[in-house]
């Protein structure tokens, strides 16, 4: 017989989703600036895209493994806890190491050691989210579910904006410097990632020393679940060929709901890769004025020394990236609470395309922020003086959160409808390759098409993620929605 679960207080709600906050401030710090350092280490531009391409690669290999592993894992530590907390242990060497891999440079090669870091942040990321979101699942209760998606989503947003920031708060605020010669990583941003790994651990004990999980008769208890027919099948050992001839049985047979949202997702993904990508250099040429040659390796080798003033724009545009994704994050939480709204007046898939027609805008209208006089910017923590193009970035950033918003909710509210109850897990596990798939795929191509087709102008690969997002937009209504009432959307917490 299925007992009911408990209410959690307010406070005991926050406990459980705080540790998204630091994951999210550590995801922000990598997104905004894994590209910066992986330049300053000697990566060239056209490169750029295949050291990102572990990001996918780990959400692919390592979510689906954890998330089985951890509903099979049951200690006196807790059942999703212990990989909460390796994760997060893991992760965090990975921040203090990657901005850290001059120091090598008798062992290693910097840029290889880096890649190595990039990889294991992204792997242990994914070892930490996967449990997270069952964790919230397991202990929350369905009538508090909107709660609990709020507040997570309050954290997640919380911990993006600061994140993104900190780099240009330590520059601008405390005063370390953001500027540093090949082969070596800006002060700023070296704290940035120590502070990141400090906030991501301290976040993720709170989380799991705050949070006591459910004894396994509790929890079958609390969610029906027949304990002797879930132990035979536990028991029950199935072949490689045998389970994955069931993954492709189920593959093959996916609502066609699905496949239609899976070419909204591959375009909206690809497009949102290059941003993570490329805006930097994209930035750093177009609106700072760098000559593209800056980020080639092989003539700064010949150079020996990065010039001051060079030094100090590329520092300052990458500063400028983390304010500028911090606005995108804040866009987006604002945006997230009226998405509800908006799509009972409008309907989800207009509302959908229209979130991801404003984002493809914002990409393209990048060209039309270039250079300008240096302006003075009152920020309220401090004044910064840039160039006006950078100041105006701010504008499409209004729509690339919009259509993030839309991302991280609208697809999973449509599927969730188009799906059989007793396989909402396993389908919502294989929609994660509609995510990870397009980014791999745009960590191939994106590179060579920056490198042969726009002589490594980044701001067109930036302008190239606008059609796509655009495509996404039009896809849209390609999708069959199935015939229900919107009540309330949760959005996932994807982090890429």
């Amino acid at each position: 017989m299925m007992m009911k679960q408990p209410k959690l207080p307010f406070w005991q709600v926050w406990n459980v989703s705080l540790g998204f906050l630091g994951v999210q401030f550590g995801f922000a710090l990598q997104n905004a600036n894994a590209s910066r350092i992986l330049s300053d280490l000697g990566a060239d531009l056209h490169s750029l895209s295949l050291f990102w391409i572990v990001a996918p690669l780990m959400g692919l290999i390592v979510q689906p493994i954890v998330g089985s592993a951890s509903d099979r894992t049951w200690s006196r530590f807790g059942r999703r806890n212990p990989y909460i907390l390796f994760g997060a242990m893991a992760a965090a060497v990975g921040m203090a190491f990657m901005p850290n891999a001059g120091i090598v440079v008798a062992f290693v090669a910097p840029i290889l050691f880096g890649g190595v870091m990039l990889a294991l942040m992204d792997a242990a990321f994914n070892v930490t989210m996967q449990p997270f979101r069952a964790l919230v699942s397991d202990m929350v209760p369905s009538e508090q579910r909107t709660l609990g998606y709020s507040v997570q989503s309050l954290l997640i947003n919380i911990g993006a904006v600061l994140g993104s920031m900190l780099p240009f708060i330590l520059t601008n605020v405390i005063g370390l410097e953001n500027t540093a010669q090949a082969g070596q990583v800006a002060p700023s941003v070296i704290w940035a990632f120590y502070i990141g790994a400090t906030v991501l651990l301290g976040s993720v004990l709170w989380t799991v020393f705050r949070t006591r999980e459910y004894a396994p008769e509790e929890y079958n208890a609390y969610k029906g679940i027949d304990a002797e027919q879930l132990a035979r099948e536990l028991a029950e050992r199935k072949s490689l060929f045998q389970r994955l001839g069931g993954f492709l049985t189920l593959l093959f047979n996916m609502p066609k709901t699905m496949r239609q949202l899976a070419v909204v997702q591959f375009f909206s993904w690809f497009a949102l890769f290059i941003m993570w990508v490329y805006t930097t250099p994209a930035i750093t040429q177009h609106v700072w004025g760098v000559d593209a040659r800056w980020f080639d390796h092989d003539y700064l080798a010949t150079v020996g020394q990065i010039p001051e003033h060079i030094a100090a724009a590329k520092g300052a545009a990458g500063d400028w990236v983390g304010i500028i994704f911090a606005a995108y994050s804040l866009f987006a939480a604002i945006f997230s609470i009226a998405l509800t709204r908006i799509a009972r007046a409008l309907g989800r898939k207009p509302t959908y395309a229209l979130s991801l027609l404003l984002g493809g805008l914002g990409y393209i209208s990048f060209l039309l922020f270039q250079g300008g006089e240096l302006t003075r910017v009152n920020l309220l923590i401090t004044e910064v003086t840039v160039p006006s193009g950078a100041l105006g970035l701010l504008l499409p950033m209004a729509g690339i959160g919009i259509a993030w918003a839309a991302i991280l909710a609208m697809p999973y509210s449509i599927l969730s409808d188009s799906l059989p109850a007793s396989k909402t897990g396993v389908y919502m596990g294989i929609f994660n390759f509609t995510i990870a798939a397009p980014q791999i795929l745009s960590a191939l191509v994106a590179g060579p098409i920056l490198h042969g087709v726009f002589g490594n102008q980044a701001i067109y690969i930036i302008v190239l993620a606008g059609v796509f997002m655009i495509f996404g937009a039009i896809s849209v209504f390609f999708v069959r929605e199935p015939e229900i009432v919107v009540d309330e959307l949760e959005p996932e917490p994807v982090v890429a």
